[in-house]
């Protein structure tokens, strides 16, 4: 049964729900669905039975909460206050792209759908003005940054290939311990993109021992992030991985955005600005 006849039908299940998503939010599970609706973002119905049943708006709900997380790192609880105000009726997610979205990918979902009109269409008819629409802005960090891509190992043959450096200027990250080698003697695709800054830097007369500085601050900051997530992880909650997963995503880019804040007002004070 397509998306659209699970709508017309009384809503989709949360298995359904992960399928549409998938495409556009790989690391989506249905853990994450269910402690996103415990944090009180999304409100499914329930069956008599207890199954949960997205409709159209809900669906539209949970995508500006992935979306908000994916591309500009905000935290739940701003992205909470954002869809209050849209409750509120002072923002509004826009129903009338969500349908049209839904129809385009799926077919029509409104026959036997509770979700009608818009609320600017609402508003405009009571003589309100429209209320204003939120819009995901992509921010200054890119979402693959804090993603956890895909397990890939590579030799030391492929890391010098695809950071185009040579086996003298990979020792020296080694030694320094910028670049750690996992089993096997194997690398992360994490490690490219270090190489990659690294022999950037150095081109500014930085080397790699230079680089530990940046490297012990990371080191601190993980292991704060760390020592907040750890309890949650080990509590006996079905969601806790997905929430200390949650908590770590959030304090790690809620970290770099204050350490790009910290490094910006201090060259400014270092250039008399």
């Amino acid at each position: 049964m397509t998306g659209a006849a699970q709508w017309a039908r009384g809503g989709m299940s949360i298995g359904s729900v992960l399928d549409l998503l998938r495409p556009d939010f790989p690391d989506i599970t249905i853990s994450k669905i269910r402690f996103l609706e415990s944090e009180g973002l999304i409100r499914p119905e329930r069956t008599p039975s207890g199954y949960r049943r997205f409709s159209v708006a809900d669906y539209e709900r949970l995508r500006f909460v992935l979306t908000a997380q994916r591309d500009q790192y905000l935290p739940l609880k701003v992205i909470k206050e954002q869809l209050e105000a849209i409750d509120s009726g002072a923002a509004t997610l826009g129903v009338r792209e969500a349908r049209a979205r839904a129809h385009s990918h799926h077919g029509s979902a409104e026959a036997g759908h509770g979700v009608s009109g818009s609320a600017d269409a609402d508003s405009e008819a009571a003589g309100r003005p429209a209320p204003r629409r939120l819009g995901i802005v992509t921010g200054a960090i890119t979402p693959e940054e804090l993603r956890v891509d895909v397990a890939v190992r590579l030799t030391r043959a492929d890391l010098l290939a695809k950071a185009d450096i040579d086996d003298r200027f990979l020792d020296d990250l080694l030694r320094a311990g910028l670049i750690v080698p996992g089993p096997g003697g194997f690398f992360e695709s994490d490690a490219v993109t270090l190489a990659h800054a690294a022999k950037a830097m150095a081109e500014f007369g930085l080397e790699a021992r230079h680089l530990r500085a940046f490297k012990l601050a990371a080191d601190r900051e993980a292991a704060l992030i760390a020592q907040i997530a750890a309890p949650i992880a080990k509590s006996r909650d079905a969601d806790a991985r997905a929430r200390a997963e949650e908590t770590v995503r959030e304090l790690a880019a809620l970290s770099l955005n204050l350490h790009a804040a910290l490094v910006k007002a201090a060259v400014r004070t270092a250039l008399g600005g």
